[in-house]
């Protein structure tokens, strides 16, 4: 009798879970819109701001205020939903190693781990807003409302974590944060005696790395390390977390990279990007490699227009990936070359790390878009040779016959169109006509209007679900920079940047052997801390440095965001290797392998940069303002 009882009693608990996955599914799909809704809203009131400032020569004071407000939100309702859906960036290395029932327990405890960065963002995050007096200056909102994005979005990612879903049970979700709760507990009130606060530093990189390496989603490990690092202080510590997370957010600068990935989505689906891969395919797809000849190209082109290298392999992941791999070549070697190609969005103008340094160390933007076009066009013939040199090795491509001059000018003539985008978006933000992430906001209009007026590609439907595929991608990867903040400022709290550069300011006398310092440092540096942070706090560290060595800023700010730039291919974060993997379906563990060719080819280039500043000041003393 109790066997059949029991035999009832699965079913009906599983009708349950059933029943409330259903529950999970309707709020998912509602903080979907409102994502998708507020994105939408930030683009408009940006454009919105150029045209009355140009058409009607009365700017407003709030546009810019609102378009952070309404992204910050976006981005931690957008959390929760990725949370929702397992789809946070993660590395599955050792997961994919362990036998089914360890595999188990340990995403177990990594979802456990979730919930002790989520627990901690609702107590500390609403501790915060309790505090926050401050008002926004354009708008006069209270920024406690602002700030209230982060607890909010943390109970959210706790729903989706406790509520069933298919294959996962209420029962697993209650011990999911129960596992959380005892993990937040036992950190902290037990970090002031286990390590106390002169293991600080140490603690938030090795829980940090630790948790990554076992499949923790980035952005919760980073926000965990940081949790862990600054447990064992004061408690009123522990609120900067949060608050560094939503301070990260509210940039206006920032909000370039959803405004980019936007207009790369529309220009997909809208026919702009094919017309750019087809121009390509007739110049070099003739060539041993040819499809990978003409990913290169294709990230060159692409890099005018976006100024994002997430951006950038977004969209070439989707495009040419899968077709990369129905000819023949690896996946993982098509993803990693997609990785490393999208590198030139951040080294050929529009860049929106030039534009990050420029601010940061007040030089011209318009003399970094200039020094940086010769740099960015050695990186592209570099990754070009190291496609040809593998490709005869592997057999790839060869295989395409070359294209006629017929062709070629048809192909070059349908693309016209989407190689204008670079000159209005490049001679926009040089002419002071409108800022980098106006310009995102514009590519995205004019994306928009090509895409239906001019190649009429797009319909309601595919928009639709381009602009919510964009959104989703933006938020998973944006996250990782807002979790990225606390933990920089942990490492500046602990004063680890101004020790290394107290370091190296013994070799100002020697700039050879300075500059090689500081590219090892930067490439350490890129291995764990996304690149606007990495900027953030170390070009006011290290620009004075290089000037007291004579090193003009202009030419080390080509050397420093390529640097920063090769660390956004390397793990732990590794942010453009997991973007690639992840929308080409390329394992990520060998994606990794497949990108260390390419990234030896982009040290190269870094180093002749380095030490020929030639490379990047010849053509600004010809060509610069």
């Amino acid at each position: 009798m109790p066997m059949n009882a029991e035999a009832g009693a699965a079913p009906d608990g599983a009708a349950a879970d059933t029943s409330l996955a259903g529950f999970a599914r309707i709020v998912d799909r509602v903080l979907e819109a409102l994502c998708v809704g507020l994105m939408l809203a930030a683009v408009a009131v940006a454009c919105l701001q150029v045209v009355l400032r140009y058409g009607f020569n009365s700017g407003l004071p709030w546009p810019e205020e609102f378009a952070t407000w309404v992204f910050a939100w976006a981005v931690f309702l957008g959390m929760a939903v990725a949370t929702g859906r397992d789809a946070h960036i993660a590395i599955d290395v050792v997961t994919r190693a362990l036998p089914a029932r360890p595999r188990e327990l340990l995403l177990v405890f990594n979802r456990a781990v979730m919930a002790a960065a989520s627990i901690m963002l609702v107590m500390h995050g609403w501790d915060y807003v309790s505090r926050a007096i401050a008002a926004s200056p354009a708008l006069q909102w209270p920024m406690k409302y602002f700030f209230l994005a982060v607890p909010v979005g943390g109970a959210l990612n706790l729903f989706f974590l406790f509520w069933p879903r298919p294959g996962r049970s209420l029962l697993q979700g209650a011990a999911v944060i129960a596992g959380g709760l005892a993990l937040y507990l036992a950190i902290r009130f037990g970090a002031s005696s286990v390590y106390g606060e002169s293991g600080s530093a140490i603690v938030l990189v090795l829980v940090g790395i630790v948790s990554i390496v076992i499949g923790v989603p980035v952005a919760f490990a980073l926000s965990f390390g940081a949790f862990a690092a600054f447990a064992a202080f004061n408690p009123i510590l522990l609120v900067t977390i949060a608050q560094n997370m939503g301070a990260a957010l509210n940039s206006f600068t920032l909000l370039a990279i959803p405004f980019f990935i936007l207009a790369a989505a529309v220009m997909n689906a809208g026919g702009i990007t094919p017309r750019l891969v087809d121009l390509a395919m007739q110049l070099v797809g003739h060539l041993r490699g040819g499809l990978g000849q003409a990913n290169v190209i294709t990230n060159t082109m692409l890099a005018g227009i976006s100024g994002s290298s997430t951006a950038d392999a977004s969209t070439i992941a989707k495009l040419m990936v899968p077709e990369m791999a129905r000819r023949g070549y690896g996946r993982p070697f098509s993803a990693a070359l997609t990785a490393a190609s999208a590198t030139l969005a951040n080294l050929i103008p529009p860049s929106l790390g030039l534009i990050i340094y420029a601010a940061l160390a007040s030089v011209s933007v318009g003399a970094l878009f200039v020094a940086t076009i010769v740099p960015g066009l050695m990186v592209a013939a570099s990754l070009m040779l190291v496609v040809y040199g593998l490709s005869r090795l592997r057999g790839y491509g060869g295989d395409i016959p070359k294209a006629s001059l017929r062709q070629r000018m048809t192909s070059l003539g349908l693309a016209i169109p989407a190689l204008i985008l670079p000159v209005i978006i490049v001679g926009g933000v040089r002419f002071g006509m409108f800022t980098a992430t106006e310009a995102g906001a514009i590519a995205f209009l004019y994306a928009l209007l090509c895409g239906a007026l001019l190649y009429r590609k797009l319909t309601p439907s595919n928009l639709l679900a381009a602009i919510r595929e964009s959104v989703f991608d933006t938020v998973v990867i944006v996250v990782i920079i807002a979790a990225a903040a606390p933990f920089a400022w942990v490492l500046a709290f602990e004063q680890v940047p101004q020790k290394i550069a107290q370091q190296l300011s013994g070799l100002v006398s020697t700039p050879v052997l300075l500059m090689l310092a500081i590219n090892l440092f930067l490439l350490i540096v890129g291995l764990f801390m996304e690149m606007i942070a990495s900027l953030v706090i170390l070009v006011p560290i290290l620009v004075p440095l290089v000037i007291a060595a004579g090193v003009d800023p202009i030419h080390f700010g080509i050397v420093i965001v390529m640097n920063l730039v090769i660390g956004a291919l390397t793990p732990p974060l590794g942010v453009l290797v997991f973007t690639t993997a992840r929308v080409g379906g390329a394992n990520q563990t060998e994606t990794f392998k497949a990108i260390v060719p390419f990234i030896l080819a982009l040290v190269g280039v870094l180093l002749l940069i380095t030490y020929v500043p030639g490379f990047t000041l010849l053509p600004v003393r010809w060509l610069g303002p």
